[in-house]
Protein backbone atom coordinates (compact mmCIF):
# COMPACT_ATOMS: atom_id res chain seq x y z
CA UNK A 1 0.00 0.00 0.00
CA UNK A 2 1.40 3.39 -0.98
CA UNK A 3 1.76 6.66 0.93
CA UNK A 4 -1.49 7.98 -0.55
CA UNK A 5 -3.27 5.05 1.11
CA UNK A 6 -1.50 5.65 4.43
CA UNK A 7 -2.52 9.31 4.33
CA UNK A 8 -6.14 8.22 4.77
CA UNK A 9 -5.29 7.32 8.39
CA UNK A 10 -4.87 10.44 10.56
CA UNK A 11 -3.14 8.53 13.38
CA UNK A 12 -0.26 7.61 11.06
CA UNK A 13 0.64 11.29 10.70
CA UNK A 14 1.25 11.76 14.41
CA UNK A 15 4.77 12.65 15.53
CA UNK A 16 5.97 12.29 19.11
CA UNK A 17 9.42 13.48 20.24
CA UNK A 18 10.39 13.96 16.63
CA UNK A 19 9.59 10.41 15.60
CA UNK A 20 6.54 8.90 13.87
CA UNK A 21 4.45 6.25 15.57
CA UNK A 22 4.73 2.66 14.33
CA UNK A 23 1.48 0.79 14.87
CA UNK A 24 2.25 -2.94 15.09
CA UNK A 25 -0.54 -3.37 17.64
CA UNK A 26 -3.21 -4.08 15.01
CA UNK A 27 -4.17 -7.55 16.33
CA UNK A 28 -5.73 -5.75 19.29
CA UNK A 29 -7.49 -3.19 17.07
CA UNK A 30 -6.40 -1.20 14.04
CA UNK A 31 -6.34 2.51 13.33
CA UNK A 32 -9.28 3.95 11.39
CA UNK A 33 -9.37 5.98 8.18
CA UNK A 34 -10.71 9.51 7.87
CA UNK A 35 -13.86 8.21 6.17
CA UNK A 36 -14.88 6.25 9.26
CA UNK A 37 -14.22 9.15 11.59
CA UNK A 38 -16.26 11.44 9.33
CA UNK A 39 -19.17 8.99 9.16
CA UNK A 40 -19.43 8.75 12.94
CA UNK A 41 -19.19 12.54 13.35
CA UNK A 42 -21.67 13.15 10.55
CA UNK A 43 -24.21 10.83 12.15
CA UNK A 44 -24.02 12.76 15.41
CA UNK A 45 -24.16 16.09 13.62
CA UNK A 46 -27.13 15.36 11.38
CA UNK A 47 -29.30 12.39 12.36
CA UNK A 48 -28.72 11.22 15.90
CA UNK A 49 -32.02 9.48 16.67
CA UNK A 50 -33.49 6.17 17.73
CA UNK A 51 -35.12 3.86 15.20
CA UNK A 52 -38.64 3.24 13.89
CA UNK A 53 -40.13 6.69 14.34
CA UNK A 54 -42.11 8.95 12.05
CA UNK A 55 -39.73 11.88 11.62
CA UNK A 56 -36.79 12.56 9.35
CA UNK A 57 -33.76 11.66 11.48
CA UNK A 58 -35.21 8.41 12.80
CA UNK A 59 -36.05 7.36 9.25
CA UNK A 60 -32.49 8.22 8.21
CA UNK A 61 -31.21 6.00 11.02
CA UNK A 62 -33.45 3.15 9.82
CA UNK A 63 -32.06 3.50 6.31
CA UNK A 64 -28.47 3.56 7.57
CA UNK A 65 -29.01 0.49 9.75
CA UNK A 66 -30.56 -1.50 6.92
CA UNK A 67 -27.80 -0.41 4.55
CA UNK A 68 -25.09 -1.46 7.00
CA UNK A 69 -26.66 -4.89 7.44
CA UNK A 70 -26.61 -5.30 3.66
CA UNK A 71 -22.98 -4.23 3.44
CA UNK A 72 -21.97 -6.52 6.30
CA UNK A 73 -23.74 -9.37 4.49
CA UNK A 74 -21.67 -8.59 1.38
CA UNK A 75 -18.49 -8.46 3.48
CA UNK A 76 -19.17 -11.93 4.91
CA UNK A 77 -20.69 -13.48 1.80
CA UNK A 78 -24.06 -13.91 3.52
CA UNK A 79 -27.20 -14.44 1.42
CA UNK A 80 -29.10 -11.47 2.87
CA UNK A 81 -29.12 -8.65 5.41
CA UNK A 82 -31.54 -10.65 7.54
CA UNK A 83 -28.59 -12.87 8.55
CA UNK A 84 -26.70 -9.98 10.19
CA UNK A 85 -27.10 -8.93 13.85
CA UNK A 86 -25.18 -6.24 15.70
CA UNK A 87 -24.00 -6.06 19.30
CA UNK A 88 -21.71 -4.21 21.65
CA UNK A 89 -18.84 -6.55 20.79
CA UNK A 90 -18.16 -10.14 19.75
CA UNK A 91 -17.92 -11.33 23.35
CA UNK A 92 -21.36 -10.01 24.31
CA UNK A 93 -22.92 -11.54 21.22
CA UNK A 94 -21.25 -14.89 21.88
CA UNK A 95 -22.57 -14.95 25.46
CA UNK A 96 -26.06 -14.20 24.15
CA UNK A 97 -25.69 -16.93 21.56
CA UNK A 98 -24.42 -19.53 24.02
CA UNK A 99 -27.26 -18.84 26.46
CA UNK A 100 -29.81 -19.04 23.66
CA UNK A 101 -28.45 -22.34 22.35
CA UNK A 102 -28.06 -23.63 25.90
CA UNK A 103 -31.81 -23.39 26.47
CA UNK A 104 -32.32 -26.14 23.90
CA UNK A 105 -29.66 -28.46 25.33
CA UNK A 106 -30.06 -31.25 27.85
CA UNK A 107 -27.70 -32.48 30.59
CA UNK A 108 -25.21 -34.84 28.97
CA UNK A 109 -25.20 -32.97 25.66
CA UNK A 110 -21.70 -31.90 24.60
CA UNK A 111 -19.96 -28.79 23.30
CA UNK A 112 -16.50 -28.96 21.74
CA UNK A 113 -14.14 -25.98 22.02
CA UNK A 114 -10.38 -25.64 21.44
CA UNK A 115 -7.35 -24.83 23.53
CA UNK A 116 -6.20 -22.29 20.94
CA UNK A 117 -9.23 -20.05 21.03
CA UNK A 118 -9.67 -16.57 22.44
CA UNK A 119 -11.63 -16.73 25.70
CA UNK A 120 -14.54 -14.97 23.98
CA UNK A 121 -15.24 -18.24 22.17
CA UNK A 122 -14.50 -20.42 25.19
CA UNK A 123 -15.93 -18.73 28.27
CA UNK A 124 -19.51 -18.47 26.99
CA UNK A 125 -19.56 -22.20 26.23
CA UNK A 126 -17.79 -23.21 29.44
CA UNK A 127 -20.61 -21.50 31.34
CA UNK A 128 -22.99 -24.16 30.01
CA UNK A 129 -21.38 -26.65 32.39
CA UNK A 130 -23.74 -25.17 34.99
CA UNK A 131 -26.58 -26.83 33.05
CA UNK A 132 -24.89 -30.21 33.00
CA UNK A 133 -23.48 -29.74 29.50
CA UNK A 134 -20.18 -31.53 28.91
CA UNK A 135 -17.56 -29.18 27.40
CA UNK A 136 -14.53 -30.84 25.82
CA UNK A 137 -11.36 -29.23 24.43
CA UNK A 138 -9.47 -29.95 21.22
CA UNK A 139 -5.79 -30.15 22.12
CA UNK A 140 -3.23 -27.57 21.00
CA UNK A 141 0.04 -28.95 19.63
CA UNK A 142 3.44 -27.41 20.52
CA UNK A 143 3.75 -25.93 17.00
CA UNK A 144 0.69 -23.72 17.57
CA UNK A 145 -1.77 -25.76 15.50
CA UNK A 146 -4.76 -27.80 16.58
CA UNK A 147 -4.65 -31.57 16.91
CA UNK A 148 -7.25 -32.59 14.35
CA UNK A 149 -6.99 -36.26 15.25
CA UNK A 150 -8.05 -35.20 18.73
CA UNK A 151 -10.93 -33.19 17.28
CA UNK A 152 -12.14 -36.19 15.30
CA UNK A 153 -11.85 -38.42 18.37
CA UNK A 154 -13.84 -36.07 20.60
CA UNK A 155 -16.72 -35.02 18.36
CA UNK A 156 -19.58 -37.52 18.53
CA UNK A 157 -23.34 -37.97 18.25
CA UNK A 158 -23.84 -36.06 21.52
CA UNK A 159 -21.89 -32.99 20.33
CA UNK A 160 -24.36 -30.17 19.74
CA UNK A 161 -21.89 -27.30 19.12
CA UNK A 162 -18.35 -27.10 17.78
CA UNK A 163 -16.98 -23.62 18.58
CA UNK A 164 -13.63 -22.69 17.10
CA UNK A 165 -11.66 -19.77 15.75
CA UNK A 166 -10.93 -19.15 12.09
CA UNK A 167 -7.49 -17.69 12.87
CA UNK A 168 -5.59 -17.44 16.14
CA UNK A 169 -4.80 -14.02 17.57
CA UNK A 170 -1.91 -15.66 19.44
CA UNK A 171 -0.08 -17.74 16.84
CA UNK A 172 -1.55 -16.56 13.54
CA UNK A 173 -2.67 -20.14 12.85
CA UNK A 174 -5.51 -20.46 10.33
CA UNK A 175 -7.62 -23.42 11.38
CA UNK A 176 -9.01 -26.15 9.14
CA UNK A 177 -12.67 -25.16 8.94
CA UNK A 178 -13.28 -27.50 6.02
CA UNK A 179 -12.52 -30.49 8.22
CA UNK A 180 -14.53 -28.98 11.07
CA UNK A 181 -17.50 -28.56 8.75
CA UNK A 182 -17.24 -32.15 7.51
CA UNK A 183 -17.21 -33.44 11.08
CA UNK A 184 -20.08 -31.15 12.04
CA UNK A 185 -22.20 -32.42 9.14
CA UNK A 186 -21.44 -35.99 10.12
CA UNK A 187 -22.92 -35.54 13.59
CA UNK A 188 -25.48 -32.80 13.01
CA UNK A 189 -23.42 -30.37 15.09
CA UNK A 190 -23.75 -26.60 14.85
CA UNK A 191 -20.47 -24.91 13.85
CA UNK A 192 -19.81 -21.55 15.54
CA UNK A 193 -16.83 -19.64 14.13
CA UNK A 194 -14.92 -16.81 15.76
CA UNK A 195 -13.60 -14.84 12.78
CA UNK A 196 -12.45 -11.75 14.70
CA UNK A 197 -8.79 -12.29 13.87
CA UNK A 198 -9.42 -13.66 10.37
CA UNK A 199 -11.68 -10.90 9.04
CA UNK A 200 -9.02 -8.15 8.76
CA UNK A 201 -6.72 -10.30 6.65
CA UNK A 202 -8.76 -12.61 4.41
CA UNK A 203 -12.01 -12.61 2.49
CA UNK A 204 -14.82 -14.52 4.23
CA UNK A 205 -17.57 -16.54 2.55
CA UNK A 206 -19.93 -17.93 5.16
CA UNK A 207 -21.88 -19.91 2.59
CA UNK A 208 -18.74 -21.63 1.31
CA UNK A 209 -17.65 -22.35 4.89
CA UNK A 210 -21.06 -23.77 5.67
CA UNK A 211 -20.96 -22.45 9.23
CA UNK A 212 -24.10 -22.00 11.30
CA UNK A 213 -22.92 -18.89 13.12
CA UNK A 214 -19.93 -16.60 12.61
CA UNK A 215 -18.85 -13.66 14.72
CA UNK A 216 -16.42 -10.82 14.06
CA UNK A 217 -15.63 -7.30 15.24
CA UNK A 218 -15.42 -4.17 13.08
CA UNK A 219 -12.64 -2.56 15.10
CA UNK A 220 -10.29 -5.18 13.67
CA UNK A 221 -11.12 -4.20 10.06
CA UNK A 222 -10.79 -0.40 10.19
CA UNK A 223 -14.07 0.38 11.91
CA UNK A 224 -15.29 1.15 15.44
CA UNK A 225 -16.11 -1.24 18.28
CA UNK A 226 -19.19 -3.11 17.02
CA UNK A 227 -19.77 -6.87 17.17
CA UNK A 228 -21.28 -8.62 14.14
CA UNK A 229 -23.07 -11.98 14.15
CA UNK A 230 -23.94 -13.97 11.05
CA UNK A 231 -26.66 -16.59 11.52
CA UNK A 232 -27.52 -19.16 8.89
CA UNK A 233 -30.96 -18.32 7.42
CA UNK A 234 -33.75 -19.48 9.73
CA UNK A 235 -31.42 -20.57 12.52
CA UNK A 236 -31.70 -17.57 14.82
CA UNK A 237 -35.48 -18.02 14.92
CA UNK A 238 -35.00 -21.58 16.20
CA UNK A 239 -33.28 -20.50 19.43
CA UNK A 240 -34.39 -18.28 22.30
CA UNK A 241 -32.03 -15.36 23.00
CA UNK A 242 -32.47 -13.17 26.07
CA UNK A 243 -34.70 -10.34 24.94
CA UNK A 244 -37.38 -7.96 26.09
CA UNK A 245 -40.93 -8.52 24.92
CA UNK A 246 -40.68 -5.07 23.26
CA UNK A 247 -37.83 -6.35 21.07
CA UNK A 248 -38.61 -7.51 17.56
CA UNK A 249 -38.94 -11.25 18.13
CA UNK A 250 -37.48 -12.33 14.80
CA UNK A 251 -34.07 -12.49 13.12
CA UNK A 252 -31.87 -10.57 12.90
CA UNK A 253 -33.18 -8.35 15.73
CA UNK A 254 -34.06 -10.92 18.38
CA UNK A 255 -30.50 -11.21 19.71
CA UNK A 256 -29.91 -7.45 19.75
CA UNK A 257 -30.47 -6.19 23.30
CA UNK A 258 -31.30 -2.55 24.01
CA UNK A 259 -30.57 0.44 21.83
CA UNK A 260 -27.61 -0.17 19.56
CA UNK A 261 -24.73 2.24 19.01
CA UNK A 262 -26.07 3.76 15.81
CA UNK A 263 -23.17 6.18 15.32
CA UNK A 264 -20.65 3.33 15.56
CA UNK A 265 -22.72 1.27 13.13
CA UNK A 266 -22.56 4.21 10.71
CA UNK A 267 -18.79 3.85 11.13
CA UNK A 268 -19.02 0.15 10.24
CA UNK A 269 -20.86 1.15 7.07
CA UNK A 270 -18.01 3.50 6.17
CA UNK A 271 -15.34 0.93 7.06
CA UNK A 272 -16.80 -1.58 4.60
CA UNK A 273 -16.99 1.12 1.93
CA UNK A 274 -13.37 1.99 2.70
CA UNK A 275 -12.25 -1.59 2.13
CA UNK A 276 -14.34 -1.84 -1.05
CA UNK A 277 -12.67 1.32 -2.40
CA UNK A 278 -9.43 -0.66 -2.67
CA UNK A 279 -10.94 -3.35 -4.90
CA UNK A 280 -12.20 -3.82 -8.41
CA UNK A 281 -15.52 -5.07 -9.72
CA UNK A 282 -19.07 -4.01 -10.50
CA UNK A 283 -20.75 -5.28 -7.34
CA UNK A 284 -19.87 -4.56 -3.71
CA UNK A 285 -19.07 -8.21 -2.96
CA UNK A 286 -16.64 -8.41 -5.89
CA UNK A 287 -14.91 -5.21 -4.78
CA UNK A 288 -14.57 -6.51 -1.24
CA UNK A 289 -13.11 -9.85 -2.34
CA UNK A 290 -10.66 -8.05 -4.62
CA UNK A 291 -9.68 -5.62 -1.88
CA UNK A 292 -9.11 -8.34 0.70
CA UNK A 293 -6.88 -10.18 -1.78
CA UNK A 294 -4.75 -7.04 -2.15
CA UNK A 295 -4.59 -6.57 1.60
CA UNK A 296 -3.61 -10.21 2.07
CA UNK A 297 -0.78 -10.02 -0.46
CA UNK A 298 0.59 -6.78 1.02
CA UNK A 299 0.45 -8.09 4.59
CA UNK A 300 1.84 -11.50 3.74
CA UNK A 301 4.92 -10.03 2.06
CA UNK A 302 5.74 -7.85 5.06
CA UNK A 303 4.98 -10.62 7.57
CA UNK A 304 7.34 -13.00 5.78
CA UNK A 305 10.07 -10.34 5.89
CA UNK A 306 9.47 -9.78 9.61
CA UNK A 307 9.47 -13.52 10.31
CA UNK A 308 12.73 -14.06 8.40
CA UNK A 309 14.49 -11.19 10.13
CA UNK A 310 13.34 -12.19 13.60
CA UNK A 311 14.53 -15.73 12.90
CA UNK A 312 18.09 -14.46 12.45
CA UNK A 313 18.38 -13.04 15.98
CA UNK A 314 19.87 -15.30 18.64
CA UNK A 315 17.65 -15.81 21.65
CA UNK A 316 14.37 -15.21 19.86
CA UNK A 317 11.77 -17.98 19.73
CA UNK A 318 8.80 -17.46 17.40
CA UNK A 319 5.56 -19.05 18.56
CA UNK A 320 3.36 -20.72 15.96
CA UNK A 321 3.64 -22.06 12.43
CA UNK A 322 6.16 -20.92 9.84
CA UNK A 323 5.13 -18.02 7.58
CA UNK A 324 5.61 -20.26 4.55
CA UNK A 325 2.43 -22.22 5.22
CA UNK A 326 -0.38 -21.67 2.73
CA UNK A 327 -2.56 -19.64 5.06
CA UNK A 328 -1.29 -17.82 8.12
CA UNK A 329 -2.42 -14.54 9.61
CA UNK A 330 0.29 -11.82 9.60
CA UNK A 331 0.57 -11.93 13.38
CA UNK A 332 3.86 -12.93 15.00
CA UNK A 333 4.35 -13.75 18.67
CA UNK A 334 7.78 -14.35 20.10
CA UNK A 335 9.92 -14.45 23.21
CA UNK A 336 13.45 -13.13 23.82
CA UNK A 337 15.69 -14.96 26.24
CA UNK A 338 16.53 -13.02 29.41
CA UNK A 339 13.75 -10.50 28.66
CA UNK A 340 10.12 -10.54 29.73
CA UNK A 341 7.52 -9.66 27.09
CA UNK A 342 6.67 -6.56 29.12
CA UNK A 343 10.30 -5.43 29.08
CA UNK A 344 10.43 -5.94 25.30
CA UNK A 345 7.28 -3.87 24.73
CA UNK A 346 8.49 -1.13 27.04
CA UNK A 347 11.79 -0.93 25.15
CA UNK A 348 9.96 -0.84 21.80
CA UNK A 349 7.73 1.94 23.10
CA UNK A 350 10.79 4.12 23.69
CA UNK A 351 11.24 4.04 19.89
CA UNK A 352 7.50 4.76 19.37
CA UNK A 353 6.92 1.18 18.20
CA UNK A 354 3.65 -0.19 19.54
CA UNK A 355 3.40 -3.88 20.41
CA UNK A 356 1.53 -5.94 23.00
CA UNK A 357 2.68 -8.30 25.71
CA UNK A 358 0.75 -10.98 27.61
CA UNK A 359 -1.82 -13.57 26.62
CA UNK A 360 -4.29 -11.43 24.61
CA UNK A 361 -7.21 -13.43 26.03
CA UNK A 362 -5.83 -16.57 24.37
CA UNK A 363 -5.14 -17.61 27.94
CA UNK A 364 -5.58 -21.36 27.53
CA UNK A 365 -3.12 -21.47 24.64
CA UNK A 366 -0.52 -19.57 26.64
CA UNK A 367 -1.03 -22.03 29.51
CA UNK A 368 -0.69 -25.09 27.28
CA UNK A 369 2.47 -23.71 25.65
CA UNK A 370 3.99 -23.17 29.11
CA UNK A 371 4.39 -19.42 28.68
CA UNK A 372 2.09 -18.00 31.34
CA UNK A 373 4.57 -17.76 34.20
CA UNK A 374 7.05 -15.95 31.95
CA UNK A 375 4.49 -13.25 31.15
CA UNK A 376 3.19 -14.65 27.88
CA UNK A 377 4.70 -13.40 24.63
CA UNK A 378 5.43 -10.24 22.70
CA UNK A 379 3.02 -9.87 19.78
CA UNK A 380 3.25 -7.74 16.65
CA UNK A 381 0.95 -7.64 13.67
CA UNK A 382 0.93 -6.37 10.10
CA UNK A 383 -2.03 -4.30 8.92
CA UNK A 384 -2.98 -2.92 5.52
CA UNK A 385 -1.31 0.39 6.36
CA UNK A 386 2.00 -1.12 7.57
CA UNK A 387 4.99 0.07 5.54
CA UNK A 388 8.21 -1.81 4.81
CA UNK A 389 10.25 0.98 6.41
CA UNK A 390 8.40 0.32 9.65
CA UNK A 391 9.45 -3.33 9.57
CA UNK A 392 13.05 -2.19 9.13
CA UNK A 393 12.69 0.18 12.09
CA UNK A 394 11.19 -2.61 14.20
CA UNK A 395 14.03 -4.99 13.31
CA UNK A 396 16.68 -2.45 14.32
CA UNK A 397 14.96 -1.91 17.65
CA UNK A 398 14.64 -5.63 18.32
CA UNK A 399 18.31 -6.16 17.48
CA UNK A 400 19.21 -3.47 20.01
CA UNK A 401 16.89 -4.93 22.66
CA UNK A 402 18.25 -8.45 22.20
CA UNK A 403 21.82 -7.23 22.77
CA UNK A 404 21.18 -5.30 25.99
Amino acid sequence: MNQQFRNRFPALRRIEQGKPLVFLDGPAGVQVPEEVIDAISQYYRQCNANTHGSFLTTKETDVMMADTRSKAAAFLGAPSASCISFGQNMTSLCYSLSRAIGRSLQPGDEVLITQLDHEANRGPWLCLREKGIIVREVRLKPNGTLDYDDMEAKINERTRVLAMGYASNLTGTVNDLQLARQLSYRYGTWLVVDAVHYAPHFSIDVQAIGCDFLLCSAYKFYGPHVGILYSRPGLLDRIQPDRLRTTDQHAPYSIETGTLNHAAIAGVNAAIDFIASLGKGDLLRAKLVSAMHQIREHERGLAKKMYRELSTINGITIIGPDMEVNQRAPTISFTISQKTPLEVCQALAVDNIFAWDGHFYALRGIEILGLLEAGGVTRVGISAYTAEAEIDQFFKSIQKISRT
